[in-house]
């Protein structure tokens, strides 16, 4: 009975230490935090000069670090070595998306505020900037902003002032949400690194799926093959090759044909785009001077 009784007193005594110990060392992360939340929010803003200073030798590192500067300066008030070498490491080679650049930097300031090792802070800035560009352009500008301009584009042609109004509202919102990346980027610190590396196959992954579920849609809507030949049965009825047989078999087999074959050349003989809408063009214009299209 004793002996319970002893465990039992230790284990309260261990759990009092525990909540004790976690409590300290919630205060001391509080005094070590040198900026605030609307440093973090101008930071976010900041983002959007990333590539003002856009080059072939370092790409975005000048905007990179122009972004940071200010909370680096804040970080490391005096400490001019600990400036210069912050500063360094952010002008290096730099070629990330611009809408997930604001996370990236949220991570690296918290880390500098903490005053995390040189290596440590360079090491996951040259590991996530490939990554959140790969998320990014896939996300952003493969899926999103394609799908958004597929269905304002829409709205346009059919007269509605809705679709270029909408397109703007989407662009803008898309470029405030550097700012609450920005945040998140800075409160999840270095678990931010674990939660990509979890997440990043299913976020690319869903993302293809949508965008060739929304591209598969728009062919239908996008591109347009008519066949002018017709079989002429008698002098009062003709049969188009088009409308009265092929449509009525399988309605648009021919754009979806053609967006398979432009696919097929694109992936499995590693055709370039330009060359595709060259095709494209060759096939359009010789197409109508015989007369087949």
């Amino acid at each position: 009975m004793m002996k319970e009784s002893n465990n039992k007193e230790n284990k309260v005594i261990n759990e009092e230490n525990k909540a004790v110990n976690e409590e300290n060392k919630a205060m001391t992360e509080k005094e070590d935090k040198v900026l605030t939340s609307r440093d973090i929010t101008k930071l976010g803003f900041r983002s959007s000069f990333l590539q003002a200073s856009f080059n072939y030798e370092r790409m975005q590192g000048g905007g990179f670090l122009v972004s940071q500067l200010p909370c680096l300066k804040k970080i490391y008030k005096d400490d001019k070595k600990g400036l210069s070498e912050a500063m360094t490491d952010n002008l290096e080679f730099m070629n990330t998306h611009p809408n997930l650049a604001g996370f990236l930097e949220g991570i690296l300031v918290s880390l500098e505020e903490k005053k995390a090792d040189r290596n440590v802070i360079r090491g996951i800035k040259d590991g996530l900037f490939g990554p959140l560009a790969g998320i990014g352009d896939a996300f952003f500008w493969f899926t999103l902003l394609p799908i958004m301009a597929g269905i304002c584009s829409s709205l346009a042609m059919e007269g509605s002032v809705t679709g270029p109004i909408i397109f703007f509202l989407v662009y803008f919102a898309i470029w405030l949400s550097r700012v609450p990346m920005t945040h998140l980027g800075y409160n999840l610190g270095t678990n931010a690194v674990e939660k990509l590396r979890e997440n990043t196959e299913t976020i690319s992954k869903a993302a293809t799926i949508l965008g060739v579920t929304v591209v598969g849609g728009l062919v239908a809507s996008y591109v347009s093959i008519n066949l002018l030949p017709k079989i002429v049965i008698n002098a009062q009825k003709t049969v188009s090759i088009q409308t009265d047989f092929i449509d009525k078999i399988f309605p648009n087999l021919l754009p979806a044909a053609y967006v398979w074959l432009m696919y097929y050349l694109l992936k499995n003989k590693k055709l370039s785009p330009i060359v595709l809408i060259c095709i494209t063009f060759a096939i359009a214009i010789g197409g109508s001077l015989i007369g087949l299209l």
